[in-house]
Formats: structure tokens, sequence, C-alpha cells
């Protein structure tokens, strides 16, 4: 048991308590500080501070022997067990304070008494069956999950030797695999990990299975792409699944989008060439993509990646919830490698599709800052994850319960432009068509009915902006 200073442990009790940090007067509430620990283990690790009021008084007590032993014999009460360290921290008049500091466990979920807590806030609350099932899965996922298991009933001839090969040679290239001397497929699985006793693994499949063979056997290996009119379900201009291995339904993927994202065009000053502008950059669109494939849940035999364009917004959706006490803002922060699927991913990683050490997401936020979007959304929940971006700029809606014109879209756009707002007789002008100043307050009328645009002010100094 070491010491910590006196200063470290005043800035920890500044910050107040929280997520990863507890208070407690004393070792005379061990049990609760135990039940803590057992909450911080289940979730992202913390520290228990004893000698601190709640208020944030360091008070100290004394520490014997005895006082340590019974700590000891009460964290030991925390199963699997767990060894956390314990430190002193030396108060004036000879009193001292203990910190007891964990890691996220490893070995979730852990119970304290027999029940199971996670941390909400500065408080503790019970685990649901559901929580602590799904801990139980991500305890075993190291060594037995979906994408090492054996595939005996297929062979390498069931699989895409040629994007086999390409894939080593572009590891190679990049500087990411040393070359095995070899081109012989069954050699060039085993260096990446995806023939055991000469039998394939369920990654193997997923990464190089031909399509015929995949969409009979496993369904699951799918890109759902569809195209919607408006902002919701209700009408579709286009709707497809995809069967095939996943560097096949990436190149899909990616070619779906360049079909149907409609592109910005613009004239630079000084420059006879037009400019198009994308709506959302592409390589953050093609990262988004590769990670559902990577962290995707294969075990879900109607599981699939969703790729969705919207007139406001882009969808990439992949089956599954995410693991390891990660949450959607988590994602956002440097964190560990953490992949549902790690020889999917290290595949990915040496092809040079995805980025190392989880920093996908901080990357796509990266991207769309750079080019002027908001930073991607991601929502966890309903069994899966949802990474949703937004354009570079206005698009108007072309249905919003019933279809809105070619006029009314230009009217949107134009007021898009000005935040400021325009008055009526501005917007005749910048539409660049003929057409009254009735017509145009007509479509006004019309739209401000559909909540899209509002107007401010009253009189000659009124102003219309879209909402």
């Amino acid at each position: 048991m070491s010491g910590i200073p006196r200063s470290e442990l005043l800035e920890w009790v500044a910050s107040g308590e929280s997520e990863s940090l507890e208070f407690k007067r004393s070792t005379a509430l061990a049990v609760e500080g135990c039940r803590s620990l057992c909450a911080m283990l289940n979730h992202c690790g913390g520290r228990v501070l004893f000698g601190v009021e709640d208020d944030g008084r360091v008070v100290g007590q004394e520490v014997s022997d005895s006082t340590l032993r019974k700590l000891s014999e009460e964290i030991g009460r925390i199963d699997p067990p767990v060894y956390p360290s314990i430190e002193t921290v030396v108060l004036p008049e000879g009193r001292q304070a203990l910190v007891v500091s964990t890691s996220p466990g490893t070995n979730r979920p852990y119970t304290y008494k027999g029940e199971s807590w996670r941390r909400r806030g500065s408080t503790n609350v019970k685990l649901s069956r559901d929580e602590a099932d799904r801990m139980l899965l991500e305890r075993v996922h190291g060594e037995q999950r979906w994408e090492n298991r054996p595939a005996p009933d297929w062979s390498v001839a069931d699989l895409d030797t040629r994007e086999l090969v390409l894939t080593v040679e572009e590891a190679i290239r990049r500087g990411r695999a040393e070359d095995p001397g070899t081109r012989d497929p069954a050699e060039l699985l085993r260096g990446l990990d995806l023939m055991k006793d000469d039998t394939l693994l369920r990654a193997a499949l997923v990464l190089f299975g031909r399509a015929e063979r995949l969409e009979l056997e496993m369904p699951q290996c799918l890109l759902r792409v569809a195209k919607f009119r408006g902002i919701d379900k209700s009408e579709f201009l286009d709707n497809r699944q995809l069967h095939g291995n996943a560097f096949e339904l990436l190149r899909k993927g990616e070619r779906f989008l360049r079909e149907n994202l409609p592109v910005a065009g613009r004239v630079t000053p000084g420059l006879f060439e037009r400019i198009d502008d994308p709506l959302y950059p592409p390589v953050a669109l093609r990262e988004a993509l590769a990670n559902a494939f990577c962290h995707r849940d294969y075990s879900i035999g109607g599981g699939s990646v969703a790729l969705a364009i919207y007139d406001d917004r882009l969808e990439v959706t992949s089956s599954g919830p995410l693991h390891f006490g990660l949450t959607a803002e988590s994602l956002f922060e440097p964190h560990e490698s953490m992949p549902w699927n790690p020889l999917v991913a290290r595949v990915f990683y040496r092809r040079g599709v995805i980025e190392s050490e989880r920093r996908g997401t901080i990357k796509r936020s990266e991207l769309t800052s750079s080019a002027g979007l908001p930073r991607p959304e991601i929502e966890d929940g309903g069994g899966c994850v949802t990474v949703r971006f937004r354009p570079t700029r206005y698009v108007p809606p072309q249905r919003v319960g019933l279809d809105v014109t070619e006029r009314q879209q230009r009217i949107l756009a134009v007021l898009a432009e000005a935040r400021a707002g325009l008055a009526l007789a501005e917007i005749v002008a910048r539409i660049d068509a003929e057409v009254s100043v009735r017509q145009v307050r007509d479509e006004l009328a019309h739209l401000r009915r559909l909540q899209l645009v509002k107007l401010e002010g009253h009189g000659r100094g009124s102003r219309w902006k879209c909402l």
C-alpha cells in the first residue's frame, strides 16, 4: 500500500462526486463503499475516497491494520475476486484518508453480496437481467464469439481468392503486413488468422465468401440500401437488398452513394470550371460503412447493415448494440480499441479500409467538421446502432405529407441561403424565374401552413425565414 500527495486528493474532491468518484465519511461505511466499487467495476472504473464527507470536506480517520483488514474483507465479498489499489493520504493531526481505485472490470458482471450494480451519475443502480446477460456475453467474447467459430462445411473453393490476394498485397504495400513469400490461399488465410487446423473460420466467410453461397447459408451478410422521398419512410425511390462478402458490399454501398447523393455545383471566381461539392464527405461515409461491417453482430440471423438516404440526412445502421460499456458520447473521445469482430476489423485495417485504435468515430467527426457539417449523430437503441449525417447545405424537402413543388423548393433554398431572412420582393428577385409577387406570396402561405417557413416582423420590415 502506497501513499499519494494530499494535493492530488484535494483535486479529486474539488471535481465532486461522479460516475467515477464516490465520497465516504469513513470505513464505517465500507458496505456502501464496496457497493459503489462493484458498480464502478461494472461501468468505467473509478475511486472511492474514505475520509471525505458528502459535501467534500476532507475529515480523514484513524487507520490501523485492523481498519485495512476489515476493508479488504469487505472488498473480498465482490465476485469474481478483484484486487483494487488501496492508497493512503496523510492529513494533519495524524489522520488519514484512504483511496480505493479500480479500472473497468474485465470479468463483468461483478456482484457484491450476490447483487450486481452499475453507476448512473453519482448513484448506484441494480443491473437489469438484460444488462447482466450482455456483460456475460462480453466476458466470454475474447475466446468464444461468432466470427472465430469454425465453418467446417466451407472450403477455400467457396471464397473469392482474388479478393484475398488483393487484400494481402495491399497490406504489404501499406506496410501493415510482411510479404509471406507465397500467394497460396490457404497460407494467406493462416497468416490472417482466418484458418485453424485446416478449417476456415466464419470471419473468412464474412470477408471473402462468394455471394451466391452466402445468400443461401449466411443471409445476414447483407446490405440494405434505400433512398426515400422526403424525410420519412412513407415513399421510397430505390430499395434493394445486396448480398456478398464485406469487401463486395462495401464497394456496392459506395456505388449506391455515388449514384444517389446530390452534388452541389458552384463556380469559383477566377476559374472557368465548375466545382462540385458532395453533400457529405465521401471518406467519412466510407469510414462509417466500413466500421458498421466490422462492429455489427453477425450472430443475429436476420441482421444486416443498412444505408438510407433521406432529403435531410443519411443513416448507416448496423445490427447489435454498443458493447464493453461504450456509449454514443464516449465514441467521440479517445477510447480503447474493442471491436466486436476483431478478426474482421484487423483485416479491414490491414487492407487500409479503416483506422486503427478505434479512431474511426473521431476521424468522421474531424472530416465532417472540416467540411462544415455538424458532428455525426450516434444512436444506440432498438438492438442496433445508427450513425446519422446531416448535410453541408440546406436541402429543400420534396415531400411533407404531400409533394413540394419545384418552385416551393426553390423558395426554400433561397431562404436557407439568407439566414437573416428576406422580404417578399427580395425572394421574387432571387428565384430567377418568371413569377409574380402574388404567386410567391401564395407559395409562402402554403409553406407556412406546412410549418417550413415563418414570417417575422410587420409591414415593410417583415422578413421570411426557413424553420
